[in-house]
């Protein structure tokens, strides 16, 4: 019987809308009408004023309650009407009854729903709102970023109190109530366009605009003042910054703040390069290119060669990617930074308050140092799924494949996405016979279905057995044999293996230093605002640990807000800036793309336009063999403005940096057109991409009139 009453409650509620917005009820609820009328409405005051004050208040707690837009428009006629005093009285009281019913409304009707569906996925947001509740809408009412409306609502589906929602609305929204009952009273006062310019209504115009920004400042002090009561800040500091991480994001960070002669100290319990020196970027790249020339090998006859072989040694492979690690790691060394002015700890740190970060040093000494602010750049590490029977079995990740030494014979890839994608094409040119199981229905789903065509045929074309849509399911020995048993098309399949290779995505590293002891807010990462601060203000977050993309060069290009700002807040901040993030994939062809493809331009509604370019036309490829991809771009429609480029090729990566560098800068199709590109190269793809779509853009009546012309002057 409920259930029947909130389809009721919910189709009156809908009636009333449609009636209001049917009837186009809110022509009267614009300044325009208020203004028109208003000598009538002020005269109706003077009358009946108990009477016109009660039928206003109940307007505005409809109009807030039915979540109609309008309520900023009453605010002003309440000033303009009533006057400071009983206007922002009446609209304050009004404002808060009328968000509490609609806030009441949106429990009622969808709460238990929402929480009995979505219940373990709101379970953090629950906690969050039962301990910060009332202190998180305060911030939301005195800064107005999102609608009233939208606030009132969304609460509703939360657990937080209605009274406390009802009197931090009432205290949250007053300041704001009182400055713009305060312009209405001023607008009241404009007889024609000479009242615009008063004294008056030009401060309360000013007001209205310097309150979101006085509001922020306010909330963030008073966030600060709360911190400081519960961890007393140091009257002095032994550091600018401490950084916890000394992988790209952490290195960076410490670089800058080092270069700007803060006192910076950085934290490092593994290798100092991270995850990209170590185990990630150096070594991968470095296999990569000992096992494509293996390839060229092969392809010897594609060169002019009768025959070509190569006698190699799997475990000297490895030995080599350690070497090249070696050769590269003098520049993140101990030693180089420290001589940039760093001051280096190799052990454990855990921060202790907002304030403090305790070290523990590898020799067991223990350090403790003040900190005006601390950057998070704890990085992160490969997933391992839950999959039943895995613990019998040594599993792979891109963290521990780099021991090997003996080339597994039969290895199953689990994972379709770059990491797993390159080292499945890796060890098939090295000679193992590989499986690579994906449960999606193509490999590299981020990117375009022809992008993932093109690397499954050459990964099939390699002796790779590559399997889409399936879902592994169980790791099972039979016999002595290992075997992954997956479901594809409803049927079980099993994929006997040697070595079980999982890259399946990476998760943060959120443990193990202090954030949860501490309250710092986390989900599937440490949780950032725009300038990568966390819920402690003076606390930042940069690279993995944060997201949202997980790149060794989105670390390093977050490492210098999250440095900036950190040094200088309060005096300077800057948000990161995401609107041109290249990424790569290096397997063979070469994946590269920066700003949108298809695939995002779609989801997101983006209109846009398609210009390709075949690399099987360009010189230099078919010189090189290498005769295969495109270059296509996306443009706004009819304009040379690029929304985004992929590559699939040979070098897409440093092709790419072309189109980073326009985007970043404005540069549009014409100019990248109107550059000089060296013949012969790969870099020339490019201008033909450019040139193809000045082509289809071609402006046909002003050629047809320059024929007329040429034609005219042939006599």
């Amino acid at each position: 019987m409920r259930l029947d009453k909130r389809w009721w409650v919910l189709a009156v509620l809908g009636g009333l809308l449609a009636l209001f917005f049917g009837l186009d009820l809110g022509r009267f609820l614009s300044l325009a009408a208020v203004k028109s009328s208003q000598a009538d409405l002020q005269a109706w005051r003077a009358a009946r004023p108990l009477l016109a004050a009660l039928i206003f208040f109940a307007g505005y707690v409809a109009v807030t309650a039915l979540s109609l837009p309008g309520a900023a428009v009453m605010t002003l006629a309440a000033g303009a009407l009533f006057g400071l005093g009983w206007g922002t009285l009446i609209v304050s009281f009004a404002s808060s009854i009328g968000a509490t019913l609609a806030f009441l409304a949106a429990r009622w009707v969808l709460g238990d729903w929402v929480q009995s569906r979505f219940g373990e996925r709101l379970a953090a947001l629950n906690t969050g709102i039962a301990q910060e509740g009332g202190f998180y809408l305060f911030t939301l009412r005195l800064v107005p970023a999102v609608p009233f409306f939208v606030i009132n609502l969304a609460m509703g589906l939360t657990a937080i109190r209605p009274w406390t929602f009802y009197w931090v609305s009432q205290l949250g929204m007053f300041a704001g109530t009182l400055v713009y009952v305060n312009a209405g009273t001023q607008l009241a006062h404009i007889d024609s366009l000479s009242g615009i310019v008063s004294p008056g209504v030009l401060g309360s115009l000013v007001l209205l605009g310097v309150f979101p920004l006085f509001a922020r400042k306010l909330t963030d002090r008073f966030k600060a003042r709360r911190i400081d009561a519960r961890w007393p800040r140091p009257k002095a500091f032994d550091r600018n910054l401490v950084v916890i991480g000394g992988g790209s994001a952490g290195l960076v960070t410490a670089y800058i703040a080092a270069a700007i002669k803060a006192k910076v100290t950085l934290v490092e319990k593994h290798a100092m390069g991270g995850d990209c020196l170590n185990t990630g970027c150096v070594p991968s790249k470095a296999l990569i290119r000992s096992a494509k020339f293996l390839s060229h090998v092969r392809r010897a006859k594609e060169f002019g060669m009768r025959s070509a072989s190569a006698d190699f040694d799997f475990g000297e492979v490895m030995e080599r990617v350690q070497r090249v690690i070696q050769a590269i790691e003098p520049h993140d060394s101990v030693e180089r930074y420290a001589s940039l002015g760093v001051d280096l700890a190799q052990g454990t740190a855990r921060v202790v308050s907002p304030w403090e970060v305790e070290i523990t040093h590898r020799d067991g000494r223990v350090q403790r140092l003040t900190t005006r602010a601390i950057v998070i750049a704890a990085g992160a590490r490969p997933f391992v799924p839950p999959i039943t029977g895995i613990e019998e079995v040594e599993v792979l990740t891109s963290d521990n494949v780099w021991q090997l030494r003996q080339r597994p014979e039969r290895l199953v890839v689990l994972g379709g996405g770059p990491i797993g994608s390159e080292l499945a094409q890796t060890f098939a040119r090295l000679g193992s016979k590989v499986t690579q199981v994906e449960m999606a229905p193509r490999l590299l789903m981020r990117e375009d279905p022809e992008v993932s065509a093109l690397v499954a045929e050459r990964f099939r074309a390699e002796d790779i057995d590559v399997r889409l849509g399936h879902q592994a399911e169980r790791i099972e020995i039979v016999g002595g044999e290992k075997q992954l048993v997956a479901v594809h098309d409803g049927h079980e399949v099993r994929m006997p293996f040697d070595a079980l290779l999982v890259a399946v995505g990476r998760v943060a590293n959120l443990k193990g230093y202090g954030l949860e002891e501490l309250g710092v807010t986390t989900g599937r990462t440490v949780e950032v605002n725009g300038y990568l601060q966390t819920n402690f203000p003076n606390i930042y977050a940069a690279g993995d640990v944060a997201g949202p993309y997980q790149f060794t060069h989105t670390a390093a290009h977050q490492a210098w807000y999250a440095a900036v700002n950190a040094l200088f807040d309060p005096f300077k901040k800057f948000k990161a800036d995401y609107r041109v993030i290249p990424w790569a994939t290096f397997v063979e062809p070469e994946v590269a793309h920066v700003g949108l493809n298809e695939l995002e331009a779609k989801e997101k509604g983006v209109p846009y336009e398609v210009t390709t370019y075949g690399l099987d036309e360009l010189d230099r490829a078919i010189a090189d063999s290498e005769a295969h991809g495109f270059v296509k771009v996306l443009t706004a429609p009819g304009k040379d403005r690029i929304l985004g480029v992929t590559i699939v090729g040979e070098h897409a990566g440093d092709l790419l940096a072309e189109w980073v560098l326009a985007m970043k800068h404005g540069l549009g199709l014409n100019k990248i057109l109107g550059t000089i590109h060296t013949y012969p190269t790969l870099a020339e793809a490019n201008k033909y991409a450019a040139g193809n779509w000045k082509r289809a853009h071609a402006p046909a009546r002003l050629l047809a009139w320059v024929e007329r012309f040429h034609a005219w002057r042939r006599g």
